[in-house]
Parts: structure tokens; C-alpha cells; sequence
């Protein structure tokens, strides 16, 4: 392949990473083309993108970008994987694929800089999103708030009773 020709290949990689920079690596080289196809077209529903790459391209087009966490996981057949809501619904996504058609093979990713392994992309998939996250921060923050509440207008209560019960008398 002539360097020109790598060079565009290279920038359809970074043209299409955007400005995502964490991934999963995985391989679907074993898995049957119609089920590749109902897989790609479940994830494209949940705006994940996959892409199959040369390795070597792959690597050039991810330093480009300032990626370089993936070197030790792009080797054999690579899929890189990425998008969605955050990239614990990725994982999630991928790890529940991954249980159904048993031949992906989940080789690792990066997120925020940092290698993980398969299986740390397993225990990111464990872990609660985005969303959970939010709704537990809320709920401990609101705690306190309801309870100094609850404790201001207790007494008042109890005295606003009282005061309504004497003058009825």
C-alpha cells in the first residue's frame, strides 16, 4: 500500500474517532457475517460506531489523536469500538454481546488514558453509568437537606398544634 494511500486511510480513522477517546478493542474475525451484521445494527441504534482496522493504521491514527493506551491491546483481528451514552453503557453493551454470541472476544480498552485489560472492560461493565451515578449523588445530596427540613418544621408544628388547641378552648 503506497504511503498516500495510508496517509487517507489514516485520516478516515481520525475522521471518524472524532473526539472520542475511549474504546474497546474486540474481535468479531469468528463470528458469523449475519450475526456481525444484527450486532453492528443493534449498536448502531445506541450510537456506537465499530470499526475493523488494520493494526498498523490503527495505531498511527490513534497517536494522531493523542491515544497511544491502546498499543499492547492492537494485535490479530481488531475492532475498535466507541460512543454511546458513556463508556460504561459501552462496555455494558459490548459485555451482553459478548455473553450472546460467544466468538467476540473482548480484548481490552482505554478510558481516560488509562490500558484496561478485558478484564477490567468486565468490571467496568459492572459498574453503575452515568445516570445511576447522578441519581445517587442527588439522593445523597437531598438527605441531609430533607432531614435538617423534616427537623425545622417539627417543632414548629407541634407549637403552631398547641397554640391552635388553646385558643379553641
Amino acid at each position: 500500500m503506497s504511503k498516500p494511500i495510508k496517509q487517507m486511510l489514516i485520516g478516515a480513522i481520525t475522521d471518524r474517532l472524532g473526539d472520542s477517546r475511549d474504546m474497546l478493542v474486540i474481535d468479531v474475525s469468528k463470528v458469523d457475517a449475519i450475526s456481525v451484521n444484527k450486532f453492528r445494527q443493534a449498536l448502531a441504534e445506541k450510537d456506537i460506531a465499530a470499526l475493523t482496522v488494520k493494526n498498523s493504521l490503527a495505531r498511527k491514527a490513534l497517536h494522531s489523536v493523542g491515544v497511544e493506551s491502546l498499543d499492547d491491546v492492537l494485535a490479530g483481528a481488531s475492532t475498535l469500538v466507541w460512543g454511546g451514552e458513556d463508556v460504561v453503557a459501552l462496555s455494558k453493551e459490548i459485555a451482553k454481546w459478548a455473553e450472546e454470541l460467544e466468538e467476540i472476544e473482548i480484548r481490552g480498552g482505554t478510558v481516560e488514558g488509562q490500558t484496561l485489560d478485558a478484564n477490567g472492560v468486565a468490571a467496568l461493565a459492572k459498574s453503575p453509568g452515568r445516570e445511576e451515578l447522578l441519581s445517587i449523588i442527588a439522593g445523597q445530596l437531598l438527605g441531609p437537606g430533607s432531614k435538617l427540613a423534616s427537623q425545622l418544621i417539627g417543632p414548629g408544628g407541634a407549637l403552631v398544634g398547641q397554640i391552635k388547641s388553646k385558643s379553641e378552648e
